[in-house]
């Protein structure tokens, strides 16, 4: 019975993600699989890889055929080069201790570069976030600027208003004081006369 090892499409609509498994060559590509060997979410950055190394190297042994997308994820993951270093074991190139200490060494080197892309996404992130925050600020601070500015010439208006409304009562009030000061003059005027007046019919 010809094996493949390939994805089986699962979850929502626009939000997929997958198993792994080893499934008859002739079933449907969501149909029965013989076994389950992980899982593939492409969604999540980086996107997320599990899968059991060692039953996916023995199927390998065993004669399935990975598809195109199962080879690349089944390499990204080192099955293929504990595939390769168990055949060196069987030759008798290399010691299945040596094979051990090759792959955990590749192993450590992959986790240290995903680590490092990790690390790297979040810092663009966190980049993108505090530029966005700036934007946000300008904004604000343009819209305050623009408000205080449509408001200043409401101030002055009614500061004008408000001499023009208080000038007449000055005006009136000098006007006022000027005709008091005017008939104060009249009237000592008036008295001055009379007491002349009197003083000469006195002396004749």
């Amino acid at each position: 019975m010809p094996v493949k090892i390939r994805l089986q499409r699962h979850g929502k609509k626009g939000k997929p993600f997958f198993w792994i498994v080893a499934a008859d060559a002739r079933a449907r590509r969501d149909g029965r699989f013989l076994e389950k060997l992980g899982i593939y979410n492409p969604t999540t950055n980086p996107a997320t890889i599990e899968i059991n190394v060692d039953k996916s190297v023995q199927w390998l042994q065993n004669g399935a055929q990975p598809t195109e997308t199962a080879k690349a994820i089944l390499s990204y993951k080192g099955v293929l080069l504990k595939n390769h270093l168990a055949g060196g074991v069987r030759k008798g190139a290399l010691t299945q201790e040596q094979a051990d200490e090759k792959f955990n060494a590749w192993v450590e080197e992959k986790e240290g570069k995903v680590d490092a892309k990790k690390e790297n996404l979040t810092k663009e992130q966190e980049a993108a976030k505090a530029k966005a925050l700036e934007a946000e600020k300008e904004v604000n601070a343009k819209r305050e600027a623009e408000a205080a500015a449509a408001a200043q010439p409401e101030v002055e208006e009614t500061t004008e208003e408000t001499e023009t409304a208080a000038q007449p009562e000055v005006e009136k009030t000098t006007i006022d004081q000027e005709a008091a000061a005017a008939k104060g003059v009249d009237e000592a005027t008036a008295e001055e006369a009379k007491a002349e007046e009197k003083k000469d019919q006195t002396g004749s």
